[in-house]
């Protein structure tokens, strides 16, 4: 089905048509004037031949050309089915005032910035991938998209914050997944959550509440344990200890069929994505069709030159 992104052009048209219009009146008037004024047995005996039929194809085609390239203006274009890649994953980074413990060189948070980005390094291009930080809240700070740029800059402007809501970091990143158009597919795509993290909870919702809700989506949830249990940091002028709560972290990974780490390289990231599956959506993207008109428009006058030339040595 042909559709115009530009609809307004097609008042080109307008001007074609009048010249159609101008000419059809004009063959019909200069008949109307031969058989008034001329006497038709003398001219058929001393004129040639004329060019009868042939002298309309010529103008008609250039009509044609005219027609196409008026149509050219309005940008034609026709639908296409686009397969969309719907498989996702979340990444979902702890700015607790935790993370800034150096007992991971440089920080916690610089450690957990670098292994995330190099993560998105190594993703395929093909998935698409979101970003949530949670402090004493999660919030999605880029959707699911397929532009790596953004989720990078983002996680170079993680601010660091009160409280840690693990939990709520889990169920902010299903409902991140959920928020995938479906484009054509059946149910939520194959997702998986990456949470790097250190400390214990403190906000929100529990992080079995979370396992729960993950594990029933099939979402395994991949986490990443920086930090010592000698860490500390300095808050309101005195040293708080901040140690790593492995144990629940474990826990949510075992519940949600994910894998646990605690000090993570790329190549033990890549099995969060290896075992995805696929998800094939479409979706529709006009495919403008401008040159095919124009092409059209060019066969149309170029017949119109050659006939004139041919048959009358002029250009019409």
């Amino acid at each position: 089905m042909i559709r115009f992104l530009e609809p307004w052009w097609l008042l080109a048209l307008l001007p074609v048509v009048a010249i159609a219009a101008v000419y059809v009146w004009r063959q019909f008037r200069r008949k109307q004037y031969a058989v008034r004024f001329a006497n038709l047995d003398l001219l058929r005996t001393l004129a040639p031949k004329g060019l009868g039929w042939r002298r309309h194809v010529a103008a008609g085609t250039f009509l044609l050309a005219l027609l196409a390239l008026a149509t050219a203006m309005a940008r034609p274009s026709v639908d296409r089915e686009e397969p969309l890649e719907r498989a996702t994953i979340m990444l979902a980074i702890d700015v607790s005032l935790s993370m800034e413990a150096d007992d991971v060189a440089p920080s916690r948070i610089e450690a957990a910035q670098e292994a995330a980005k190099q993560f998105v390094t190594e993703l395929p291009p093909t998935y698409n991938l979101g970003l949530v930080s949670f402090a004493k809240s999660a919030n999605v700070l880029v959707p699911p998209t397929k532009d790596r740029v953004a989720v990078q800059q983002a996680i170079d402007g993680l601010a660091l914050a009160e409280a840690t809501a693990t939990g709520e970091a889990v169920f902010t990143c299903l409902e991140a997944v959920r928020s995938v158009p479906a484009d054509g597919a059946q149910g939520i795509p194959p997702a998986r959550i990456v949470l790097l993290s250190d400390g214990y909870r403190t906000s929100g919702r529990s992080v079995e509440e979370a396992a729960a809700a993950a594990a029933a989506a099939n979402v395994p949830v991949s986490t990443i344990a920086f930090g010592t249990d000698a860490g500390v940091v300095d808050i309101g002028g005195q040293l708080q200890p901040v140690p790593v709560d492995r144990l629940a972290l474990a826990e949510l990974a075992e519940t949600t069929q994910g894998f646990f780490y605690e000090a993570a390289s790329v190549s033990e990231l890549k099995q969060v994505y290896e075992d995805m599956g696929s998800s094939i959506g479409h979706r529709v993207e006009p495919r403008e069709v401008t040159q095919w008109y124009a092409g059209i428009a060019l066969l149309f006058a170029l017949a119109a030159g050659g006939m004139s030339l041919l048959w009358t040595s002029r250009l019409p």
